[in-house]
This record gives structure tokens, C-alpha cells and sequence, in this order.
């Protein structure tokens, strides 16, 4: 049996706390220097008579197999309830993979005797581009001093849309 004792920060609730710890602090940098990185949006003056979809922080720890802590991850969703259907959306999509797939792979690669390693994708979400014209509030802690009233204009998927991208 492996025993770890490792001290974490909490698990944040709000992203005023999560500003305020250092680990959670670059845990958020990193996330929103790869959705800046991505093309994920483009800051725009807010259009008149526009749903403007609301985002928050979700914070996470990442751990290794054995237990022990393997970094701090924080995610920006959207609010995908904020959205109107019509206006913001036409169809929900959601790429999933069927529980009968990952059971035909992970049966190959016991039989081959291939070894299995878990994979965390970075943003992986965010490679496709969306079709319909959605704006977002800037991300809390992150707004642009100079546009503090812009929104964003996605250009890029981000999770919790009710519309995923397709491409």
C-alpha cells in the first residue's frame, strides 16, 4: 500500500480565492495564456442588443497513478445555460466516444500485450471552430483593463457551450 502526504490547496470555489494562491494563480494563467495562444476569441466593443453567455472558473486537481499530486488545473467554462436557443445556438452537438469502443481497444491491448498509459490532452476541446456568432464575458480576474466593457468574441469551442464544434 502507497501512502503520499502531500499539502494541496483547497479546491477553490471563486476566482478571487484562487488569485490569491499562487498554485491556483498560475493554474489560471496557464489556461488563459492557451485559449489566448488558440485564438480562442477576439475582443470586441459589446454589440447592442446582444446575449452576452457568462463563463466562471473550475478548479481541479490533477493527480499521478500512484496518488500523488500532479498539478493544478483550472478550466474556464461557459455558461452554457445563458445561451437562447436561436440567437446563440441552432443544433447541440457532443463528440463522445461509445463505452463499446474503448472496450474493443482496451480488450486489444490486453490480448497484445500492449501497455496502457492514461493521456491528458491540454485543450483539446479547443481545435474546432465555431459556426454560429457567440459573445462572452471576459473571464473573471482576466478582464482587459483597457476594454473593461468588451466581450469576447468566440472564434473557438470552449467547454460548456451548448453547441460543441465540429471541426
Amino acid at each position: 500500500m502507497n501512502c503520499h502526504i502531500t499539502t494541496t490547496s483547497l479546491l477553490s470555489r471563486s476566482h478571487v480565492h484562487a488569485l490569491r494562491d499562487p498554485n491556483w494563480k498560475e493554474a489560471m494563467l496557464n489556461e488563459y495564456n492557451a485559449l489566448i495562444t488558440n485564438g480562442t476569441w477576439v475582443l470586441v466593443p459589446h454589440p447592442a442588443i446582444v446575449n452576452a453567455v457568462c463563463c466562471m472558473w473550475l478548479f481541479r486537481h490533477k493527480f499521478h497513478a500512484d496518488g500523488s499530486l500532479s498539478r493544478y488545473k483550472a478550466r474556464l467554462i461557459a455558461n452554457g445555460h445563458s445561451q437562447q436557443q436561436v440567437i446563440d445556438y441552432d443544433e447541440t452537438f457532443s463528440p463522445v466516444v461509445k463505452p463499446t469502443t474503448i472496450h474493443v481497444v482496451l480488450s486489444l491491448a490486453v490480448l497484445r500485450a500492449w501497455p496502457i498509459h492514461q493521456l491528458d490532452v491540454k485543450n483539446a476541446f479547443l481545435n474546432g471552430y465555431l459556426s454560429e456568432t457567440v459573445y462572452m464575458h471576459q473571464p473573471p480576474g482576466f478582464n482587459d483593463p483597457a476594454h473593461p466593457d468588451y466581450v469576447c468574441h468566440l472564434q473557438r469551442s470552449l467547454y460548456g457551450l451548448k453547441q460543441a464544434s465540429r471541426g
